[in-house]
């Protein structure tokens, strides 16, 4: 049910964090992987890794803000492995903290650019081919912060629940080929993208506090979640926000007594 065996899967921001997490799970599942993010030795790094485990990868560099390097991304892969059968969208920024007030247009339109505008794209570039073939997966992570608002980093929370939406809209244009579309929406997961929150000791108490599992997330407990979603596991499974929180969200503001 889980098994990815033949199956080509492009994971973008996969040389760290959650990215990788999937990366190596989808290949360790069989998958054959493409690691990429900006800087070509540390994707070099992750799929030479990932290959001495016996498993297949390659590593394809790509800037998500530069839609051409996108579909440099799209047809090096094609040209390497014949098709992408699962599109995981995970590279994601948050370049500021603090009120949207203070944010400038600039850092606004570059979020909107790299956490929307390039999924989007992306999707565009490889969707088409999936169809051609009557199957793919794609998976957006998201995350929790798309929920509700947030005084500190809230247009990232607007872009994360944009992809929300983006999710339900191409699940629905692209059902009838037989793609899948989901998003994941993690919460506080220990990875380098969010130190600033973990690191912080009194925010991590406060978090496992409210969290019903008691803990911060691990990059892969998002990555079994990718798996099941793009496996024949999750054939039946399109257009959700699967949600990997320890249970926060169910919660709300509550505080341990």
């Amino acid at each position: 049910m889980f098994e990815l065996t033949g199956k080509v899967a492009v994971i973008t921001g996969s040389t760290k964090g959650i990215g990788r997490a999937i990366a190596e799970r989808m290949a360790q599942a069989g998958a054959k992987v493409v690691v990429s993010s900006r800087k070509a030795e540390k994707c070099s790094e992750v799929a030479d890794a990932i290959t001495a485990t016996g498993a297949a990868a390659i590593a394809i560099p790509c800037n998500i803000g530069h839609k051409d390097q996108l579909q440099a991304l799209v047809d090096q892969t094609i040209s390497a492995l014949g098709q992408i059968d699962i599109l995981v969208c995970n590279a994601a920024v948050n370049p500021q903290f603090g009120p949207i007030a203070e944010m400038s247009d600039e850092t606004f339109e570059m979020i909107l650019r790299r956490n929307i505008h390039s999924n989007l794209w992306l999707c565009n570039m490889t969707i088409p081919g999936m169809a051609a073939r009557n199957d793919g997966a794609v998976i957006i992570v998201s995350s929790i912060a798309g929920y509700r608002g947030d005084a500190v980093v809230g247009a990232y929370a607007i872009s994360k629940a944009a992809d929300f939406q983006l999710a339900r809209n191409l699940a629905v244009e692209w059902g009838h080929r037989n793609i899948r579309v989901n998003a994941i929406a993690p919460g506080l997961i220990r990875t380098d993208f969010a130190r600033a929150l973990w690191t912080d000791p009194e925010t991590r108490e406060r978090v496992e506090r409210m969290t019903p599992l008691g803990r911060l997330g691990e990059p892969d407990d998002v990555a079994g979640a990718a798996v099941f979603l793009a496996s024949p596991a999750g054939c039946f499974v399109t257009g959700q926000v699967l949600v990997v929180d320890g249970g926060v969200t169910v919660v709300g503001a509550r505080e341990a007594t």
